[in-house]
């Protein structure tokens, strides 16, 4: 079926919120924006509003006017909604100003200069604080985690070699089309008057719990709509809370409708970033290259608050030893509390970062027993009835062997190693490398995190006969809504124009769980079925469901018989059987099920200026069963070039903690000119416990090609590249002499 949203898109007519006239519910409203600290740590001594101004004029809010405690609601309360008289980033949040023109307002913004007194500020996560650095109990750890299997350190003992290496990734940004973009209104409830917030968003529950803890109000006076959003990544997870929030104490104080709408560059200086990272691994190896014993450190740059760190660091640690068995695994985590920006979700939430490290040292560990790169996977890659690092032991039927296969057939693999190495003997200053990484990806929340969510999915008879799905999962341009739909019509034995999805409300729809971690067609796409199982049973007769025209014409039926009431069928999350995981020493089934990949990159560097060009790549992908192969496709394609992104181009420039290239002149995405054929291809494992059989795929297409592009500048040139993003200037002081 074709996209739902596609044509609208394309045309222009989706009315984004910056796009919506300031007229209906927002009749009369006010332009918000937000006042922010000039340094990374310290005491506020002042702040002095512009004396060219009336600020009778204005409304301003300060702590002060938080009618609740100043915490921002999330794993841990630490990260105030506007800063007490002390910050602990660059461009912390400090007071809110609005006004109906925007222009003047501003202005205004511009006049207010908040004073400091500086502290001494923490802004490298690899370098121990000093005494007068620590903001956080001795050390300014955030998290500590550790993953241990089998004995480690007698494995070393009876090594054929070890190896070592050392691997750094950089902090990336989002670059969502849209904006941060929320909105603030007052509407009359039957308890009271309640606070309506409608942005760019992609967890409407995660918005709800954190208006009720600050406002103090039950989810009676609050209410949340999620408006169109155009991207998120992660991004758009936990920040919307604190604009949400922004935006409805300027509307409470006003007693107006409220808009912030972020510019570019505040949103990249202001708003979470990819986790940098420092993963050390020590490896074990046979002779014949098989994996003895793996300890790996990992370590996160976490910013200036807890945010989303520790589950961050908790995806890392699980994926940080990749898609091999190993009998011996330690490996020992820690997330750092800095004064930089807080980090927060990004694609792939952590396991980019161990995933990228692990294969870098996949392929030393080939050269160091002289194997080739794909044949020390091989000999490595995880089979069903093996374990993880967490003693998981891996089932589903996926032949991870024969995905490798496929890939280096489908990619012409030793065809283009051969040319490579043939061009690169007779060229004066190319020269041509093929590299590979395989990997995997947990889908769903880690370990008991599912269960804990206990979402809920609706699903709505109208009295047309058609089927309404109720859940709080978003539209973000990755496609849900069509999968929603494809899903429910082939569970209900209807057409897609029979099935309607409802806009995510937190008054109509119920927690059906955030979107993000690879969970959505997965975990909800299940409850949907389910749901509507629910509602065909209760319209069937004798436990028999209904399903087709016969259901449709029931549905119609009973709202004749019971006009004006509602009619809903229903499903709670129930866990896959025998999956059971040990939160507390990291022992178990992590995941109910994993994704699997296998990147192959074909990579050509200019010697005279050390760019690195992609020129072709593959991407063989195991998602259980493919729902939507065209957007399937997008989601892999758009995966992967924001991954070539974060490997060779978008490099954080800081100073004090803040982003100095904050604007898209200085921080280089790839364009079209830089994405290759990018070939992908699914493997088809039907999950049993996914919504339609799918497992998840919006990470997964993140994970290997960072890896697999290092690996071929490795084959191509020599260099042995241990840290991303490797630009141009990084790269030249790696090239051999001889290369």
């Amino acid at each position: 079926m074709q996209r739902l949203e596609g044509l609208s898109k394309l045309s222009g007519a989706e009315r984004y919120l910056d796009d919506e006239p300031l007229e209906g519910t927002l009749k009369g409203c006010l332009w918000g924006m937000t006042v922010r600290s000039p340094a990374s740590r310290g005491k506020i001594r002042q702040i002095s509003y512009g004396s060219d101004f009336d600020w009778s004029h204005f409304v301003v809010v300060e702590p002060r006017d938080i009618p609740g405690p100043n915490e921002t609601y999330l794993i841990e309360n630490d990260q105030p909604v506007l800063a007490p008289g002390y910050v602990r980033h660059m461009h912390e949040a400090v007071a809110l100003v609005a006004h109906e023109d925007r222009n003047l307002l501003r202005r205004a913004v511009a006049s207010i200069q908040v004073e400091i007194d500086p502290d001494p500020p923490v802004l490298d996560f690899r370098i121990a604080p000093r005494p007068d650095q620590i903001q956080r109990g001795t050390d300014n750890i955030i998290k500590r985690l550790q993953i241990k299997k089998g004995d480690v350190h007698a494995a070393f003992a009876n090594a054929y070699k070890i190896v070592e290496g050392e691997y750094e990734t950089g902090a990336q940004e989002h670059v969502y089309i849209e904006n941060n973009a929320m909105s603030a209104w007052m509407e009359e409830g039957p308890n009271g008057d309640v606070v309506v917030v409608r942005g760019s968003m992609q967890c409407p529950y995660y918005v709800l719990n954190a208006l009720k803890h600050a406002l103090q109000r039950d989810e009676t006076r609050v209410r949340v709509i999620q408006a169109p959003t155009g991207g998120g990544f992660g991004g758009k997870e936990d920040y919307p809370s604190t604009i949400a929030l922004h935006c409805a104490l300027l509307a409470l104080k006003a007693r107006r409708p409220v808009k912030i709408i972020y510019d570019r560059s505040e949103d990249m200086a202001a708003t979470p970033k990819r986790h940098p990272s420092l993963v050390r691994h020590k490896t074990a190896v046979a002779k014949d290259g098989r994996l003895l014993a793996q300890h790996i450190e990992v370590i996160l740059d976490g910013g200036a608050y807890v945010t989303l760190s520790p589950v961050v660091l908790s995806r890392g640690i699980i994926h940080a030893a990749g898609p091999y068995f190993c009998e011996n695994v330690l490996i020992e985590s820690k997330a750092v509390l800095t004064n930089c920006v807080p980090y927060g979700a990004f694609r792939g939430f952590g396991a980019p970062q161990t995933i990228f490290a692990c294969e870098r040292q996949m392929d030393r560990i080939a050269h160091a027993v002289g194997l080739e790169p794909v044949e020390v996977r091989r000999i490595n890659l995880l089979r069903d009835g093996q374990t993880t690092s967490t003693q998981q032991i891996v089932s589903g039927g996926t032949d991870r062997h024969a995905l490798l296969d496929s890939a280096v057939r489908a990619s012409d693999y030793d065809k283009h190693k051969r040319e490579s190495e043939a061009f690169n003997k007779t060229h004066p200053y190319l020269r041509r490398g093929i590299g590979v990484a395989t990997v995997l990806h947990g889908a769903g929340f880690t370990g008991n995190g599912e269960v804990y969510l206990n979402s809920k999915v609706d699903v709505g008879g109208r009295s047309d006969g058609k089927i309404e799905v109720l859940a709080a999962s978003t539209e973000m341009g990755q496609g849900t809504n069509t999968a929603f739909t494809a899903i429910a019509a082939e569970a209900a034995g209807l057409n897609a124009t029979d099935i309607v999805i409802g806009v995510p409300d937190t008054f109509r729809v119920p927690n059906s769980g955030p979107t993000v971690a690879s969970r959505t067609v997965m975990v909800v796409g299940k409850l949907i079925e389910r749901a509507i199982d629910d509602l065909a049973v209760q319209l069937g007769q004798n436990g028999k469901p209904l399903r087709g025209s016969a259901l449709k014409a029931a549905i119609s039926d009973w709202h004749k018989k019971n006009p004006g009431k509602e009619l809903k069928g229903r499903a709670t999350y129930a866990p896959p059987p025998n999956v059971k995981f040990d939160d507390k020493n990291y022992v178990g089934d992590a995941y109910a099920t994993y994704a699997w990949g296998v990147c192959i990159a074909h990579v050509e560097v200019d010697l005279r200026t050390a760019a690195i060009r992609v020129l072709d790549f593959t991407a063989m992908q195991d998602i259980g069963k493919v729902i939507n192969p065209v957007l399937a496709k997008g989601q892999v394609q758009g995966g992967v070039v924001q991954a070539i992104g974060w490997a060779l181009s978008e490099e954080f420039k800081f100073k004090d903690g803040g982003m100095l290239n904050n604007t898209l002149t200085n921080y280089i995405i790839p364009t079209s000119d830089d994405v290759p054929p990018i070939r992908v291809i699914f493997h088809e494992t039907p999950y049993p416990f996914g919504g339609g059989g799918a497992k998840g795929v919006g990470e997964l297409p993140m994970d290997g090609p960072a890896p697999a592009i290092l690996s071929a500048v490795a084959h191509a040139t020599g260099a042995d590249a241990k840290a991303i993003p490797l630009t141009p200037e990084k790269l030249l002081s790696l090239l051999p002499q001889n290369c």
